[in-house]
């Protein structure tokens, strides 16, 4: 007889799971879990709209109602049967559909998408974030929750003792999950562990049918009655625990289109930089923070001069100092208010680039350091670095500072003479896209800019690695 596709088993598996609700109780769990982290993401905003993918039975759909009642929910499965038993749970203004995760049938734009544990069970889940991010108004988060390699680790290591191969389902290893976010959205995945102690070994093989999540993996073969008793008593002799690795990740949309730049350090260009991104977008310029302007006019009046027609809004803060923001600040008495650090809106399709001071770890008040506003912004960068001796270290570790924060990086600029083992290095070793390289300017004028300006990528083509990044 033919084997059914994988895709078929597991819709059959999830639908013949009526003990689902009775047994969830690490769904549950995760679902609270990933509540929580996405009211976190959305930084106090309510939702209106929310897609969830995968809805089961509803334990999320419940979760989300809960938090966020008046918001309108589209809770998706693609197992009729347990879409059924959800309606049957069913929240005031919740829509039940049928929908395939990995090909979209819903029309956005949504708040919020979401899905719990679901991702482990897509063919190819960085290529659905991706459209699923599509469907995201600007602003908008997408939060998902999955499984990873090591969980059930206890139940593997005693087939592995007896001799037979488990057949459990394979989960991603944590490595590659890293690489599950829609390119240019903001945001980590962070990992947790779970530990469920049953009373027999048999209790938990009846505990994964009963959750639907049975299937083993293509080509592998479910073991026979014999070597599955003789794997439960050796769980049992292990004492019945068995290890879930969760894995939760909430990926932000950029609230508009457009970059931070920023710098490996102070004068290393980033001005020039910004200017020739103003003239090749014809985008719209801010520089939140400007000091040092007892020595010379300001980024704001470079850019103004160097690009005709340019569209500048004006800084929130300036300072005469030759300083770090904060510092400049406070030798005027003046205390920066990071009220007044809210991205600027731009008329609709416009870019808008948005310079930094300094490096990354320069403070922009008290608290709030240049890597914080990237992060609270969650504009993707556009890392700015010298070319020459030395860029190595100060590049890849300013990318590794970026990342850790769950910043998305556009790419890099080099600054200075060409210098190709560099370049190469910080791609490679920076996992980065190189935008360009600029050579030294005799004289930097408007027409000087424009040649330069023409050597960067267009805005589409640094969108273009995924689709979750369009212009408003």
């Amino acid at each position: 007889m033919t084997q059914k596709p994988h895709k078929e088993r597991i819709r059959h598996s999830f639908d013949r799971a009526s003990g689902y609700d009775g047994a969830a109780t690490v769904q549950r769990l995760a679902a609270r879990q990933l509540v929580t982290r996405l009211a976190s993401s959305l930084n106090g905003h309510s939702p209106k709209r929310i897609l969830e993918i995968g809805c089961g039975t509803g334990l999320l759909t419940e979760q989300l109602a809960r938090r966020w009642p008046d918001a309108q929910i589209v809770a998706t499965d693609f197992a009729p049967h347990m879409l059924e038993r959800a309606k049957k749970n069913g929240t005031p203004n919740t829509v039940f559909a049928w929908m395939d995760a990995a090909s979209p049938t819903v029309e956005g734009p949504f708040d919020v998408v979401c899905g719990n544990l679901i991702m482990q069970w897509l063919e190819q889940p960085a290529a659905v974030l991706e459209r699923l991010g599509g469907l995201l108004a600007p602003g908008g988060v997408l939060a998902v929750s999955a499984l990873l390699d090591g969980t059930f680790a206890e139940w593997k290591a005693a087939c592995a003792q007896e001799g037979v191969q488990p057949a459990t389902p394979c989960y991603p290893e944590a490595a590659s999950i890293q690489q599950w976010v829609p390119w240019l959205f903001s945001g980590v995945w962070e990992a947790e562990r779970c530990v469920q102690v049953f009373d027999s070994g048999l209790a938990f093989v009846r505990h994964l049918k009963a959750t639907g999540a049975s299937v083993p993996q293509p080509g592998s073969q479910p073991m026979g009655a014999g070597a599955l008793q003789r794997v439960a008593r050796r769980l049992e002799q292990g004492g019945g625990a068995v290890t879930w690795e969760l894995v939760y990740g909430c990926f932000r949309k950029p609230a508009v289109a457009g970059v931070f730049v920023t710098g490996t350090d102070t004068g290393v260009g980033k001005t020039l930089v910004s200017t020739c991104l103003v003239q090749r977008w014809q985008a719209a310029y801010w520089k939140p923070l400007q000091s040092g302007l007892a020595d010379e006019a300001g980024d704001t009046t470079t850019v103004t001069d160097l690009v005709s027609q340019a569209e500048c809004y004006p800084p929130a803060g300036a300072f005469q100092a030759s300083l770090s923001p904060q510092a400049a600040a406070l030798a005027e008495g003046v205390v920066i208010d990071p009220a007044h650090l809210a991205l600027p809106q731009t008329e609709a399709g416009r870019v808008l680039v948005v310079e930094g001071a300094g490096g990354l770890m320069v403070p922009a008040t008290d608290r709030l350091m240049m890597l914080d506003l990237a992060a609270l912004w969650g504009l993707p960068v556009v890392l700015v670095a010298r070319s020459g001796l030395g860029t190595l270290n100060h590049t890849l570790l300013s990318l590794q500072a970026l990342r850790s924060r769950g910043v998305a990086v556009a790419g890099v600029v080099l600054n200075g003479p060409r210098n190709p083992a560099n370049s190469q290095t910080i791609a490679q070793k920076g996992a980065v896209r190189i935008l360009a390289e600029v050579e030294h300017l005799p004289q930097i004028t408007p027409a000087t800019v424009a040649e330069q300006a023409a050597l960067f990528p267009s805005w589409a083509e640094v969108c273009a690695q995924g689709t979750g990044c369009e212009t408003r």
